[in-house]
């Protein structure tokens, strides 16, 4: 799928050019610490909490209890997992190339 041109600014590609720039973990941490609230932290964190539990088939409710994401998080996350850009279904992909 493409990339929805309402996201594409160049303010929009910097942020993610110093995204791409982080070395590691502990880099990540000091970057989206400075650049994001707590909750907004916690939030993305628990998307991809979801969409990882999703992408190896739990239920609805073994998600929501695991995470303690809301059935509407979990199915939003499910619906871009399933209709989105694909760039839940690439990085989840990716990572299981390099475990495997």
């Amino acid at each position: 799928m493409a990339i929805d041109e309402r996201i594409k600014t160049d303010q929009v590609d910097e942020l993610f050019d110093a995204i791409l720039s982080i070395k590691d973990r502990k880099e990540a941490y000091k970057f989206f610490e400075d650049l994001c609230t707590i909750a907004e932290i916690k939030s993305m964190a628990q998307r991809w909490a979801v969409a990882k539990k999703l992408a190896a088939g739990e239920t609805y409710q073994d998600i929501a209890q695991d995470t303690g994401a809301s059935t509407a998080t979990i199915s939003r996350v499910k619906r871009y997992l399933e209709y989105g850009a694909d760039g839940y279904r690439l990085v989840l992909d990716r990572i299981k190339d390099n475990e495997g």
